[in-house]
């Protein structure tokens, strides 16, 4: 049924890095969610296999000393869903990923196999877009952090180099501090369905809760990799809360997105589902921080 030429189990990060250096064509495995299923039909036949599903230091949710909320590669998405950390500072994330396939799938995926994966449609992926997180890679020259943008290269790839591992995932604390957000899946079924278009939207608001001081707004499916709409975040900077705000909001979304003609949607019907995602997104954003529309 599988397809698996060999498999390497990791004792260590260090370890998974010199396996990956030993056998340069090996695809890294965690929950196998994706990768399993790619062997079955043959798209990753035949191919090497080093796990990394037995390092525990890679799972679980904490707070670091600086406020960084740190989430490790290999949590799976339930575990992200129910944690405090996340509940209590960016629970968007947890809703996000509840979304993610069925229980099953969402008891073995982990946050690190749903952005390496380098696809568009993630449901993480727009959503940690819009919290500005910090992608961490282990590798042979130790580690280095880099944006979340800067990670995705293009459509499937993202910039791991030979023998490096994604190790966690951060969200720095002027990222989340005072952000509220909401996340908007639309798909053609309710449930264990890809995105047709995925919305995350985040915003602060003033002490008296009438103006905006920053808003955040990033999508999957529409574009290549998953991105932020800067033209919409610069509009609404500074602007009083309010519908026509919200309005203008999505209408300038249209500037910057540019998603694709699929047997899913076509690239009209992506468009304006997508301008309706930002301008509700806004709304509901903004009425989970405390403000009145």
């Amino acid at each position: 049924m599988y397809d698996i030429k060999a498999l390497y189990e990791a004792a260590s990060v260090a370890h998974a890095t010199e396996l990956l250096l030993e056998h340069p064509e090996a695809q890294v495995i965690a929950g196998g969610s994706d990768v399993l299923v790619q062997i079955r039909e043959g798209r990753r036949a035949g191919k090497e296999l080093v796990s990394v599903y037995k390092l525990d230091e890679l799972r679980g949710v904490k707070m670091e000393d600086d406020g960084t909320i740190r989430i490790g590669s290999l949590t799976s998405f339930s575990h992200i869903t129910k944690d405090p950390i996340i509940q209590k500072y960016i629970n968007v994330l947890g809703e996000a990923v509840d979304m993610v396939g069925g229980p099953q799938i969402r008891n073995i995926g982990t946050i690190g196999g749903n952005t390496c994966n380098g696809v568009t449609s993630a449901d993480s992926a727009s959503t940690l877009h819009a919290w500005d997180a910090i992608v961490e890679i282990s590798g042979p020259e130790g580690i280095r952090r880099i944006p979340i943008k800067e990670f995705y290269i293009k459509a499937g790839c993202v910039d791991l180099r030979p023998g490096e591992i994604q190790t966690g995932i951060l969200i720095p604390k002027e990222a989340y501090e005072g952000y509220f957000g909401h996340y908007t899946k639309y798909a053609m079924r309710n449930a264990m369905d890809i995105a047709t278009t995925g919305c995350s939207v985040n915003v602060k608001l003033s002490e008296d809760k009438k103006t905006i001081v920053a808003a955040r707004i990033a999508y999957g499916v529409a574009g290549p990799v998953p991105m932020r709409t800067p033209s919409a975040e610069a509009l609404v900077k500074g602007q009083p809360v309010s519908k026509e705000t919200c309005k203008k909001f999505g209408e300038a979304v249209l500037l910057d997105i540019n998603p694709r003609d699929s047997w899913r949607a076509s690239k009209a019907f992506r468009c304006h589902i997508g301008e309706v995602m930002a301008e509700r997104g806004l709304e509901k954003a903004i009425k989970r921080a405390g403000g009145e529309i």
